[in-house]
């Protein structure tokens, strides 16, 4: 015998029309998306293995920047194999700054059991002090190698905003980084089984991870626009710390779109951090620029007497005799 909720379900069925005004309540409260992604976000390749497009995408922008830096690399008169050295340098460093990063953002969960911090498999990473870490333990690295650390900067500027920008696009791929709900026409939802990498999919909202990644490829672009006109000549590391300052103001403003909770002047955590980059690089920037100027007014004059060179018209007299035999007239006979 069927209980009366499957008879009511049973009756709501027979009759389509039953059914339209709870879909017009729903699209009233529930904005609608317009760009939708209903696809498997596996790779199946053979047996049972399975990988997510987007682990395959992010490999491809990594090695794609790797090469990137070499061709760099080589153009400055760099060793490009050095690139090598220097990549495997700046996991260690982004990975504790990543991890670090994650405890600041939840901060009261991990509060109380700080043991999970170093289990990689409960939790993520935050991107913005990840960036710091693998810079810090990266130029320590740069710096073994012998070459000079504020060159190495300027290479890694292009590569590092590739990989940044390209590598939130691939988030794409894996329904990660969804914003807040929107019922704006760019507002994205995922369908489907998945899974997918963010709470609630299906919900209509902004695609923060592709407004972050759009934003750091058009600075990339600008950026790349003003070394064709001749800007940053002096391979000082000043381009790199721009780069970063610039990516992360863009981050800043892209993290009011997250469905983080705000901390302070409308900022979430992870926007606390990349303004806290932001301030760094501007100061950073400032000491190298002025560290620029510095020599150019710290010069000696160049009309000072020249004490301790000899003088020019010291005396012949003192100069070592030479033993040539060729001085000596043979006696003639008479």
């Amino acid at each position: 015998m069927d209980s009366p909720r499957h008879c009511r379900a049973r009756r709501l069925s027979d009759d389509p029309s039953a059914a339209l005004p709870t879909f017009a309540t729903l699209t009233d409260t529930v904005p609608i998306a317009v760009v939708t992604f209903q696809f498997d976000p596996y790779a199946h390749l053979f047996g049972d293995l399975a990988i997510r497009w987007a682990a395959i995408a992010l490999t491809v922008v990594i090695v794609a920047g790797l090469l990137l830096a070499a061709l760099l690399a080589r153009a400055d008169d760099l060793r490009p194999d050095d690139v090598a050295f220097i990549a495997i340098g700046i996991v260690p460093g982004a990975v504790i700054g990543g991890r670090l990063g994650y405890f600041f953002l939840h901060a009261g969960y991990y509060g109380s059991t700080p043991d999970l911090l170093l289990d990689p498999s409960v939790g993520g990473m935050e991107l913005g002090l990840a960036v710091v870490g693998g810079f810090l333990t990266g130029i320590y690295v740069a710096g073994l190698l012998g070459a000079s650390v504020g060159r190495w900067l300027h290479v890694a500027a292009a590569p590092v905003l590739f990989v940044l920008g390209a590598g939130k696009l691939t988030m794409v791929l894996s329904g990660a980084g969804q914003g807040l709900p929107s019922d704006a026409g760019w507002a994205t939802a995922y369908l489907g089984p998945g899974p997918w990498g963010s709470l609630l999919p299906a919900l209509p909202s902004d695609p923060s991870q592709a407004w972050e990644g759009i934003a750091t490829l058009a600075i990339l672009t600008v950026l790349t626009v003003t070394l064709m006109l001749g800007a940053f000549r002096r391979r000082d590391g000043r381009l790199f710390f721009v780069a970063i300052g610039l990516w992360a103001v863009a981050r800043a403003a892209v993290s009011m779109t997250w469905r983080d909770p705000v901390v302070v002047g409308g900022l979430n955590a992870g926007g606390l951090v990349a303004v806290g980059i932001a301030v760094g690089c501007a100061m950073i920037l400032l000491v190298l620029t002025l560290r620029r100027q510095r020599p150019a007014t710290d010069a000696p004059a160049t009309d000072a007497p020249a004490t301790d060179a000899p003088p020019t018209d010291a005396p012949a007299t003192d100069a070592p005799p030479t033993d040539a035999p060729a001085t000596r007239k043979r006696p003639t006979r008479t």
